[in-house]
């Protein structure tokens, strides 16, 4: 606990505030599709606390096994570098980035789907936003170019490119500063592309950035 907290202090304080964590659903086509869902025609926000948030650095992850599926969602993570002003552009905004999954309990979005209730219950719960290490972020023109993909027990499970996005990150950026405002540090979670599923107790993953590994970690589901 010692070293999450140390971690959790370096990535997700920045000036003595809890930076916010924003999260981007629907933003591929083919997962909307998959999942049965309309497709969005405006970003589609929601957010996760920061008890969510820990790091993918080999060690053993536990998620709630008792309130039904638990589904992986691989995706783009980029931070915020400095407090937004109108007009900045994405590659002043983002110094760096990371990969991330979203995992989300199943089962209980899909009985607040029904309910029209808030998701905060099926995707805030603690350890739900697990990111990569930190890279430094090439431009957005230069990422467009990059395949992230997801491994299960070292099969392939998502493979995504930003420029499939249904919303690019000028777009988002624009949409989260306007209605809710962007900080340094803050996290963006962009999406997810399709081949999403459930997790299994003991699922070892491994996160790829054009095919080379940014982090790893093995669920228990408890």
């Amino acid at each position: 606990m010692v070293s999450e907290n140390r971690w959790l202090k370096l990535y997700v304080l920045e000036g003595g505030r809890s930076v916010n964590i924003y999260c981007v659903g629907r933003n591929y086509r083919l997962h909307a599709e998959e999942l049965g869902n309309e497709v969005p025609t405006e970003p589609m926000l929601f957010s996760k606390p920061t008890h969510a948030l820990i790091e993918m650095k080999g060690q053993e992850i536990v998620l709630p096994g008792d309130r039904g599926e638990v589904h992986y969602e691989a995706e783009l993570v980029i931070q915020i570098a400095q407090p937004y002003k109108k007009g900045m552009k994405v590659d002043e905004l983002v110094e760096r980035f990371a990969l991330g999954i979203d995992f989300t309990l199943r089962d209980v979005q899909s009985k607040l789907k029904k309910k029209g209730h808030p998701w905060l219950l099926a995707k805030g719960f603690p350890r739900s936003a697990a990111i990569t290490s930190f890279q430094p972020f090439q431009g957005v023109e230069a990422s467009k170019q990059v395949e992230f993909s997801l491994d299960i027990n070292g099969k392939e499970v998502q493979r995504g490119k930003i420029s499939e996005m249904l919303f690019d990150l000028e777009t988002i950026i624009q949409f989260c500063a306007k209605h809710f405002g962007l900080g340094t540090g803050d996290l963006i979670y962009t999406g997810t592309p399709a081949g999403v599923g459930a997790v299994n107790d003991g699922d070892a993953f491994c996160l790829r950035w054009d095919g080379k590994p940014m982090g790893d970690c093995v669920i228990r589901l408890a």
